[in-house]
C-alpha cells in the first residue's frame, strides 16, 4: 500500500483528489492538509511515501515544503500537482528534489500512473513542461531577493518586510533594487509580475 499525504488550499480540489485516489486498490490517503506547514507537520507524525502538493499554498509553499522535506531527511517523495505550466516552477521543484510535477488538467488515471511510478524510484514529469524548461533561461533570483520580492508583490512596504525576515531596512531596498536590475523592471511592482510569470517566485 503507497500512503499519501495531500496537501492542497482549495477544498473541493482537496476532496477531489483525496476521493480520486481512495478508488485505487494499493493507494492509501493517510492525512491532508490545507497549507504547507501543516502537511509538514503531517509528514513528520505519519511518514507518507508520497507528499501530492500544489505549488502555491498559504503559509509554506509546495517547493519551500518539499525543500524542507529534503532538508530534514524524511523519506517521502514529493509529486507537485498544479495549474501553473511554468518552466521556472518546474526548475525549482527538481532543484528541491521534486520527483514528480503534473497538471491539475492531467486525466485521472495519469495521476495515480505517475504516484506509483514515482514511489518505484521514477520521476513522472509533464511532457509539456519539460520541453519548455529546457527553453527558458534560468532564474536569475537569489532566495533571497525571491523572499523579499514575493513580500514586496503582496504590498508589503520595506519596514514591514524588513521586521518580517529580519534584515534592516535599506539591506531589504538592496535585495529589491538588485533584483529589478536582474530583471530589467522599471520598478517593484513590474519586478514582481515578470518573475511571478516566470515561475521564480
Amino acid at each position: 500500500m503507497i500512503r499519501i499525504v495531500i496537501a492542497e488550499d482549495q477544498a473541493l480540489v482537496l476532496g477531489a483528489l483525496a476521493a480520486l485516489l481512495g478508488l485505487e486498490d494499493d493507494l492509501e490517503v493517510v492525512g491532508t492538509a490545507g497549507n504547507g506547514k501543516d502537511a509538514l507537520a503531517l509528514c513528520r507524525e505519519r511518514r507518507p511515501d508520497i507528499v501530492l502538493t500544489d505549488v502555491e499554498m498559504p503559509q509554506m509553499t509546495g517547493l519551500e515544503l518539499a525543500a524542507q522535506l529534503r532538508e530534514l531527511g524524511l523519506p517521502c517523495k514529493v509529486v507537485i500537482v498544479t495549474t501553473f505550466a511554468r518552466s521556472g516552477y518546474l526548475r525549482r521543484a527538481l532543484e528541491c528534489g521534486v520527483c514528480g510535477y503534473l497538471l491539475k488538467d492531467a486525466p485521472a488515471d495519469t495521476l495515480a500512473a505517475a504516484i506509483r511510478q514515482v514511489h518505484g524510484g521514477g520521476r513522472a514529469i509533464a511532457p509539456e513542461l519539460a520541453l519548455e524548461s529546457w527553453s527558458a533561461g534560468p532564474d536569475p533570483l537569489s532566495e533571497r531577493e525571491r523572499q523579499v520580492l514575493r513580500l514586496a508583490g503582496e504590498g508589503k512596504t520595506s519596514a514591514e518586510i524588513a521586521k518580517l525576515v529580519h534584515l534592516s531596512e535599506g539591506t531589504v531596498r538592496n535585495y529589491l533594487s538588485e533584483a529589478i536590475s536582474k530583471l530589467n523592471a522599471g520598478n517593484r511592482v513590474e519586478a514582481y509580475r515578470l518573475a511571478r510569470n516566470a515561475g521564480w517566485l
